[in-house]
Order: C-alpha cells, then sequence, then structure tokens
C-alpha cells in the first residue's frame, strides 16, 4: 500500500513548536507522510520573533516543481507565505494540482510578531483563496481578510464565517479562540451549511503553533481520501480532536521559557490523557 502524502509550504521556526516543524510532526501523528516547501526561515524562540529570511519566489517555484514532477501528493497546507510574489507562485502552482488544499493565512503570530507582508494579503484573498477547497483563519485574520472589525461573539464569527465564503467561494474554519469563555467555538461554513465545533477551553499557557497543527491536522486527515472531501465536517472534528489532545498534554513538556508548544506525540505517551 502506498503512503499517503501530505505536503506543507510554509516557513520554518527552529523552536520547533509552529511552522514545518510542527506541521511535519502532526502529518507523522496521523499517519500521513509529510513533505515539506520552505518558504522563509525564522529566528525565532517561544518568547518571538527576531529575524525572517524570506526564500526567494523563483526557488519555492523550483521546489513545488520538482517535489509535485516526483511525489504523488494527496493533500497540502500552505502557513507563512511571507510576501506577494510567494503567494502568487503558491497559488499558480497549487491551483493547478489536485490535492485538497487548506490555507492557514498566517499573517500574525501568537506573539504579536507580523508574519506576512501587508500587500500579500490581497494576493492571499484574490488568488490564494479561490484555489483553495478550505481557509482557516483566527478572528483577527478574518477581519484582516474580510476588511472589517473582529467578530466580539460567536454569533458574528457565525456571519463572518459565511461572508468569507460568500466572497470566496472556499470552506471557512473560522477559529473563536481568541473569543475567551469557558468553550472553545469555532465555525466551518462549507457551501452543504454551517456548523459549530465546540471543545472545552484548556487553560494552557502552552499554545505555541496551534493555528499551525490544526490546519496541518486537517490536511493529514483529508490526505487519506481521493480529493476534496463531500463535507470537511468529519475531518475538521477528527483534526480538533487531535489538537485537543496536544493542547492538553503541552503543560508537561517545558520546553522553553515562553509560549510553549504543543506535544505533538501526546499519543505514543500512555500516562498522558487525551483531553
Amino acid at each position: 500500500m502506498s503512503a499517503r502524502v501530505a505536503l506543507t509550504v510554509a516557513g520554518s521556526d527552529p523552536s520547533g513548536g509552529a511552522g514545518v516543524q510542527a506541521d511535519l510532526k502532526t502529518f507523522a501523528a496521523l499517519g500521513a507522510f509529510g513533505t515539506a516547501v520552505l518558504t522563509a526561515l525564522t529566528a525565532q524562540n517561544t518568547r518571538g520573533v527576531a529575524g525572517v529570511h524570506v526564500v526567494p519566489a523563483g526557488f519555492v517555484r523550483e521546489q513545488l516543481e520538482v517535489l509535485l514532477d516526483d511525489v504523488a501528493v494527496h493533500a497540502v497546507k500552505t502557513g507563512m507565505l511571507a510576501d506577494t510574489a510567494i503567494t502568487r507562485v503558491v497559488a499558480q502552482a497549487l491551483g493547478a494540482h489536485p490535492a485538497p488544499l487548506v490555507v492557514d493565512p498566517v499573517m500574525v503570530a501568537t506573539s504579536g510578531d507580523r508574519l506576512l507582508d501587508a500587500a500579500a494579503v490581497a494576493a492571499v484573498r484574490d488568488e490564494l483563496l479561490p484555489v483553495a477547497d478550505l481557509v482557516t483563519p483566527n478572528v483577527p485574520e478574518a477581519a484582516v481578510l474580510l476588511g472589517s472589525g473582529a467578530a466580539r461573539d460567536p454569533g458574528e464569527v457565525v456571519e463572518q464565517a459565511e461572508e468569507l465564503l460568500r466572497r470566496t467561494g472556499t470552506a471557512v474554519l473560522l477559529k473563536g479562540g481568541h473569543l475567551g469563555g469557558p468553550e472553545s467555538v469555532d465555525v466551518l461554513a462549507e457551501p452543504g451549511g454551517t456548523h459549530r465545533i465546540t471543545r472545552p477551553r484548556l487553560g494552557s499557557a502552552s499554545t505555541h503553533g496551534t493555528g499551525c497543527t490544526l490546519s496541518s491536522a486537517i490536511a493529514a486527515v483529508a490526505a487519506r481520501g481521493d480529493g476534496a472531501p463531500a463535507s470537511w465536517l468529519p475531518v475538521v472534528e477528527e483534526a480538533r480532536d487531535y489538537l485537543q489532545g496536544a493542547l492538553a498534554a503541552a503543560g508537561d513538556l517545558h520546553v522553553g521559557s515562553g509560549n510553549g508548544p504543543l506535544d505533538h506525540s501526546f499519543a505514543q505517551r500512555p500516562h498522558r490523557g487525551t483531553t
């Protein structure tokens, strides 16, 4: 039986909690063979981003072309794309590829550091999202994509998710973690309907890479199928369960002195729970 292959197109996080490193760990944990195309190198740790070195767009294109010419990829996720030129290269290359495409529109790190060039936002919205199958913004990112104020409650999250679906034609998983409260409520808006996906909010301070991990978990689960699913709901539910387990176990890692990483390998540690 051939391996099911997932591809991440994203930046590097040397601290291992986010970016390509988190994506590859997540792929492996969920049974996908991980491949990666790098868009940027960062100098960062659990306390923040000190510097970014962007990979030339032409070399990003070369990485994609050489990889896809040889390896059968069954699902793709994008993360940090850094600038307009890279965003356009990625949209052109992946728009012509049959694998389902999950876009995590990485704009701002958890620490508050800006990771996406302001001019690239329009390219993500107008060129990348129309060729994607699912986009996974958080509340601030959805506001940027819509050019509106940030959602203030779950009802507004539903409205913004549905509006982003209407504008782009792409299914939307709008993550409501920024809203606070006892539960974390995400909203999935897709052509077949709108769904609320709710999990108990965990009190962990180790949340570095949650967005990267969720989008890569969705891609890993989607890679098991043939093409984009008829509904993203069961895929997202399984990915959200994985994220919940990784968050619940994160406090035992004690990596770094800032916003620590998730435990992507929690299921391989039998003494740790999953909730």
